[in-house]
């Protein structure tokens, strides 16, 4: 039991790995990617067709290869979930472009309670008091860190609440899915992962035209461009997979909080290798996220104690079980007398 316990931490810990340095590798590469100082791609969401097409092509080779096994999931589940998560990559491109900054940090740090509103509501779950607080102490410290200026537009607003509520109910889904179909989370990214390749490499370049004025069509490629294009492909592969994996194994709350890490980490090596700068008020800010992950990590494993606690039995359970305790020694004296009686008998005859 011990021995299956430490396995499983090794486990998580081993997921929230690979999500934290898949998530901050492809942010880096992205930015020389697609900065106006890097190669100047500025087509994110053909970009993020291009990351579905490779993971789709991977799931394949791993179906055919027998390294996974292709469940049943309905067609029309499958097609509403594509349709939720294009919504929510979609509306955070736009969220980014018509809104500052600072309201769209404002919006992604408001992901986890919107996340834990869903979750009550579909699922009626609830969380206990120090978790509440600790979420409240990780925004606290993101938002210290990451909001600047603050200005807000009708259209960046709709924008910001669709992304918001997309993200949030295709991260609750992930789980939900795999649970209800008993699906692992590599068989059900390979699922959904084809759908959604067609329909951003279809609508990609459209919605990227409509963002930025620029045609596909019309960028110059180099090698460099294609070299970055891979690796961020490659390292999307890692980052979508340890997505659906820390969503399964444990929720899109904890996933939300946790992977905040990846701000911290991002900002530091943006620090460390763009010489961006890095303020007092950043710091501060840092140290209070992580601060509020671990109080949430310890939140929730009290919650785990708690709830695995074993209950105690009614005083009348224990009354019975005492007077059934007594008569069975009653009878076991009566019995052990009676052989007694017996074997004299023998012996006298």
């Amino acid at each position: 039991m011990e021995r299956e316990r430490k396995a499983s931490a090794v486990s998580d810990a081993g997921a929230w790995a690979m999500n934290v340095i898949s998530s901050v590798g492809i942010i880096m590469a992205n930015k020389q990617l697609m900065s106006a100082g890097g190669y100047a791609f500025g087509f994110a969401t053909t970009l993020t067709g291009f990351h579905f097409a490779v993971t789709a092509l991977v799931g394949l080779v791993s179906n055919a290869a027998g390294y996974s096994a292709s469940k049943d999931v309905p067609l029309w589940e499958l097609l509403w979930f594509s349709i939720v998560a294009n919504m929510s990559i979609t509306g955070m491109n736009f969220s980014l472009m018509l809104n500052s900054i600072g309201f769209y940090q404002i919006s992604k740090l408001s992901m986890i309670p919107v996340v834990c509103i869903m979750e009550w509501i579909l699922h009626n779950k609830h969380y206990s008091r120090e978790v509440k607080w600790s979420v409240v102490v990780v925004v606290v410290g993101v938002g210290v860190c990451t909001v600047t200026d603050v200005k807000v537009n009708a259209k960046g607003f709709i924008c910001a609440c669709l992304a918001v509520l997309s993200t949030s109910l295709q991260q609750i889904s992930i789980g939900s899915l795999q649970k209800k179909y008993s699906i692992g989370s590599f068989e059900l990214l390979s699922k959904t992962a084809p759908i959604q390749a067609l329909s951003l490499l279809f609508l990609g370049p459209f919605v990227d035209y409509f963002l930025n004025s620029k045609s596909l069509r019309d960028y110059k490629m180099s090698y460099g461009a294609l070299l970055f294009i891979f690796l961020s492909c490659t390292l999307a592969v890692f980052c979508n997979m340890s997505q659906y994996l820390c969503i399964g194994r444990f929720s899109a709350v904890s996933f939300q909080v946790l992977g905040h890490m990846k701000t911290v980490c991002v900002l530091t090596l943006g620090w460390l290798l763009f010489d961006s700068q890095l303020t007092l008020k950043n710091i501060m800010g840092m140290v209070i996220a992580v601060v509020g992950m671990v109080m949430y990590s310890w939140a929730v494993e009290a919650e785990k104690r708690s709830s695995a606690k074993p209950t105690v039995a009614p005083a009348q359970d224990s009354i019975t079980t005492e007077e059934e305790t007594e008569l069975l020694k009653e009878t076991a004296k009566t019995n052990l007398a009676a052989k007694d009686v017996e074997l004299g008998e023998t012996k006298e005859g």
